[in-house]
């Protein structure tokens, strides 16, 4: 697949067939992903590979944490306290359009939960993977962690692969270390599902626009 064709056709799946990854194939596609640009060479990233009964404890574990009301606690904060325009509309209209791909009425509170836990639980894909980097580490970093990830999930289209990024899986830190044997020297970032797309999936049918570049670019001559 040419690169432009990769970058243009990128898109978060989150229903997977039940075919496995061949080790093999995550060795390579990782290998390839660790090619990002770093300040310095650094190389910050850290990965967690899960598969099987590891990954579905971990997940276990998050979705118990939730249900029992545990308080999320992230190692860093994703989002701003305050979202204003205009990135208030355009997560509205993201969260509108997974939801109703799905079916899921605006006042379906215990479907809406459910979709939630599906984060947890890498949405039942193969393999998960846990991305970390030490916790002392600067903004320069976390930009040369970001260039990691976007490969892995470029990369993940030369090998048939669909896969989401998923900051939810950043929200239970010490319940992932825990699990891991993570030392907590390190921050977990985010999650990635992988695996071999679902195309039939209606989750997996819904696109959101991007703006245009009047709206991020200015050229000066």
């Amino acid at each position: 697949m040419a690169l432009l064709d990769a970058i243009n056709q990128r898109w978060s799946c989150r229903a997977f067939l039940d075919k496995p990854v061949e080790r093999e194939t995550l060795e390579k596609l990782l290998q390839a992903a660790s090619r990002a640009p770093s300040g310095v060479n650094h190389q910050p990233w850290h990965v967690a590979v899960l598969t099987g009964d590891t990954k579905k404890n971990l997940s276990q574990a998050i979705v118990d944490a939730r249900q029992n009301g545990q308080k999320q606690h992230p190692d860093y904060a994703y989002y701003s306290s305050e979202i204003k325009e205009p990135y208030l509309t355009r997560r509205k209209e993201c969260g509108i359009a997974l939801y109703k791909a799905q079916g899921i009425a605006r006042d379906d509170y215990e479907r809406r939960e459910k979709v939630w836990e599906d984060n947890y639980r890498f949405f039942d894909a193969p393999v998960g993977l846990i991305i970390y980097l030490e916790g002392y580490l600067e903004k320069g970093s976390w930009l040369d962690l970001g260039m990691f990830i976007e490969n892995i999930l470029l990369g993940a289209l030369s090998f048939g692969l669909g896969a989401c990024p998923q900051a939810a899986l950043s929200e239970y830190p010490d319940i992932v270390r825990g699990h891991l044997n993570i030392d907590k020297k390190f921050h977990i970032a985010c999650g990635i599902s992988l695996g071999y797309p679902d195309h039939d999936a209606p989750v997996n049918q819904y696109r959101l626009d991007r703006v245009g570049l009047e709206d991020f670019v200015t050229f000066y001559e």
